[in-house]
């Protein structure tokens, strides 16, 4: 049990304005096992208020780039000794198989301190260019007091996505975790402290929507950056847009994942089982609408019923666990509810389909439907968790087709012999990110959405450009 009677304001342990808690329930067992203060709108003025008071006056903007990418190379180090703490209590809170939660959870994190605090070295914040009448200096300067909004997938690694170029840049941040994982908020508190952050600069303050909206709406915010759902990061673009305030929203998916018939089905369905239900499918790039030839349709849909079937499903502690529990009561009910909808549309179960794998925690059967059509609800709107579907194509151009088909763009891959061949289908997929013969975040490249799957980029210089405005600065030669 983790208790925590203070919020983390500024850089300090601060008592709440109100009296109301968040308790965090395991997933596994369904008991409480940490509980924290659940911020009012009062704290995230006090939190706001102390960010604008160090961008406005503090030494963090005003520091040289190096001094604050020190700072952040600093974190990184003292990062890496926590790994281990902060994987397990991520699991604890949300149900990661432990296996995800030491790579995707917490060392994608700890390479995303290290790329940024790397790439703040040695960014040019200053260029000069040729103007008609003298030169022209072109500036690049932080973008103010942001405001990040992180959903319960992957806290940390979506908190790295903000928190890194944010204090790269020189931004001052409050962050609101989801209520279901606040714990690992207070561990980053104590690493930011010790690294050396200067008071004011972070704030990780947990909430609900009504004090999240709060603080998106809050006039001395300059940016918002969400991840979380398409819905949600509408409400938010709406509010930003009439404040003309700066947004980046990364959002939802329905990513495809093209095989060829060349690919070698055994190496795929390797792959897959992490492209297709990493975190238990709570993923926004996750490969769930599987696209498979006529000529190979069931011999992809007998293989990948094998994979999936062979993954073991249980407590997520145990290393040998590959799908955990669901984050909550509500995530189980709303993903059974689409399998039932998938059966209720007339697509075949290949697995799965009912009844659940244990009496206790919010665990889901995995299911594999077959005979899909792309205008189906399972092939259309994202279930964020371990279903998926196997839509058949008639050749590459109808592969592509349906790929592009989808009200999102964030993820995709290729299964194929030929590594050209699949470039070739990639350049074609209206997507932000896409693997050949693999799928991975990478820190040194640019992460975010076409369509519905969101606005902006994070990661690689273009995720730092995004915490930063450009001033032209003209003079008579």
């Amino acid at each position: 049990m983790r208790e925590h009677d203070r919020l983390y304001i500024g850089g300090e342990l601060v008592a709440p304005a109100g009296t109301g808690t968040i308790d965090v329930v395991s997933p596994h067992t369904e008991e409480v096992i940490g509980r924290v203060p659940d911020a009012t709108p009062a704290d995230m003025d006090q939190a706001v208020a102390a960010a604008r008071e160090a961008f406005d006056h503090g030494p963090w903007p005003r520091m040289a780039p190096a001094e604050r990418a020190a700072v952040v190379a600093r974190l990184t180090e003292l990062y890496a000794e926590r790994l281990g703490d902060l994987s397990e209590l991520i699991t604890a809170e949300m149900g990661s198989p432990i296996t995800f939660s030491q790579l995707g959870q917490t060392g994608q994190a700890h390479a995303v301190y290290g790329y940024f605090a790397e790439l703040g070295k040695g960014f040019a914040w200053e260029e000069e260019r040729a103007g008609m009448f003298g030169p022209v200096t072109v500036r690049r300067e932080p973008v103010g007091v942001v405001a990040a909004i992180v959903p319960w997938n992957v806290p940390q690694f979506i908190i790295a996505l903000k928190l890194a170029p944010a204090l790269i840049a020189g931004c001052t941040i409050v962050i609101k975790p989801a209520p279901e994982t606040p714990l690992d908020g207070y561990v980053l508190g104590e690493l930011l402290n010790e690294a050396g952050v200067p008071k004011g600069v972070v704030s990780i303050v947990a909430a609900g929507r009504e004090t999240g909206e709060h603080l998106v709406r809050h006039p001395d915010v300059d940016k918002v950056a969400f991840t979380g759902s398409t819905a949600a990061g509408r409400r938010i673009g709406a509010i930003c847009g009439e404040q003309l305030k700066r947004c980046t929203l990364e959002l939802g998916g329905k990513s495809a994942a093209i095989i060829l018939d060349d690919a070698d089905l055994g190496a795929t369905m390797g792959w897959l089982k992490m492209a297709s239900l990493m975190n238990n499918g709570q993923a926004c790039v996750a490969q769930t609408r599987v696209l498979a030839s006529r000529t190979r349709y069931d011999e992809v849909v007998d293989a990948l019923a094998e994979t999936v079937g062979g993954m073991k499903v249980g407590d997520p502690a145990d290393p040998a666990t590959e799908i955990g529990p669901l984050v909550a009561k509500r995530q189980q009910e709303r993903v059974e509810g689409y399998i039932r909808i998938g059966q209720e549309e007339g697509a075949k179960v290949a697995l799965g389909g009912s009844g659940r794998p244990h009496d206790r925690g919010w665990y889901v059967t995995p299911t594999v439907f077959a005979g899909v059509t792309n205008d189906m609800r399972i092939a259309r709107e994202e279930i964020f968790g371990p279903v998926l579907t196997v839509i058949p194509y008639e050749d590459e151009a109808d592969a592509v087709r349906i790929a592009n088909d989808s009200e999102y763009g964030l993820a995709g891959t290729v299964w194929t012999a030929d590594n050209d061949h699949g470039l070739e289908i990639a350049r074609q997929v209206r997507t932000g990110t896409y693997g050949v013969n693999m799928y991975m975040i990478e820190a040194s490249s640019p992460f975010g959405g076409y369509k519905g799957s969101g606005v902006g980029r994070e990661l690689g210089p273009e995720g730092l450009a995004a915490y930063l405005e450009y001033k032209s600065i003209a003079r008579m030669g």
